[in-house]
């Protein structure tokens, strides 16, 4: 990925060395004290923009306050900017994780649900509309085979959606003396125990979680349900962002620990 370009530095008012940063896909970018990534959908990244630009402080976690260019636009030429933000992510503390999710989602209950939803089309909204039958699910023979047991263990839910982070996990940020920062939101309405299933989800399949992490948190509503749907919503999604190639037998057994788990809630 090539850094922001001059204009794009021009217009934020920045000048020094644009430095890459860990993660965010290898597209992220430091100059002085703002963060500079690509814009994947602008209707989103302008939403979310105006929303993280009006929360108020000291609500239990930090938000990287979005930076305006100097037209007051908040993209420019598919570039967004945002405060730098002292922390590190850390995935082995999930449950500290879905605290401060906890305490974010609680603070965005009132917002309504935003239009671009209705428009955005990626793989990460195809599998998320899968899972909520919202679509019919395609896909290779390996993964029919791995997630049809959930989909005979899905059924109606009462839980009210509201505006959601989809991707907990990764994206808070600790620091010592600090509150929780959450980052890199991507914007799902859905329930809020589904966000925390996500997260659930990832531990379990990814980062060697025991399923006692899903046990401490069977308290949030229509937990197996929720489980149910965040594995199928990552199943399918890896299936269509990356194809048949992706069921190797050890991301297929990583998937299954999780179905397993997820299942012992729906009986």
């Amino acid at each position: 990925m090539e850094p922001p370009p001059d204009t794009v530095l021009a217009a934020f008012e920045l000048s020094g060395e644009a430095v890459l940063l860990p993660g965010g896909q290898g597209e992220t970018w430091r100059v002085g004290g703002v963060v500079l990534k690509p814009v994947g959908f602008v209707a989103e990244a302008v939403w979310r923009a105006e929303v993280l630009a009006g929360l108020p402080e000291g609500l239990g976690f930090r938000v990287a306050r979005p930076v305006r260019a100097r037209s007051g636009a908040w993209v420019v030429d598919g570039w967004e900017a945002g405060e730098l933000l002292a922390g590190a992510t850390d995935v082995g503390r999930p449950d500290d994780v879905l605290r401060a999710g906890a305490a974010f989602h609680e603070t965005l209950a009132a917002l309504p649900r935003p239009a671009f939803l209705d428009v955005r089309d990626n793989p990460w909204t195809y599998g998320d509309r899968v899972a909520w039958a919202e679509q019919p699910a395609g896909g290779s023979p390996a993964y029919q085979e791995l997630v049809g047991a959930l989909f005979e263990a899905r059924r109606p839910i009462a839980s009210t959606a509201q505006v959601v982070h989809g991707d907990l996990l990764g994206n808070v940020m600790f620091a010592d003396g600090l509150s929780p920062a959450i980052i890199d939101w991507p914007v799902y309405w859905r329930p809020p125990a589904w966000a925390a299933a996500v997260a659930v989800v990832d531990a379990l399949c990814w980062y060697d979680a025991r399923p006692e992490l899903a046990a401490r948190w069977a308290h949030l509503p229509e937990w197996g349900q929720m489980l149910v749907r965040a594995l199928i919503y990552r199943i399918t999604t890896d299936d269509a962002a990356r194809g048949p190639a992706v069921w190797t037998a050890a991301h297929r057994d990583a998937y299954q620990t999780a179905i397993d788990v997820a299942l012992g809630y729906t009986r």
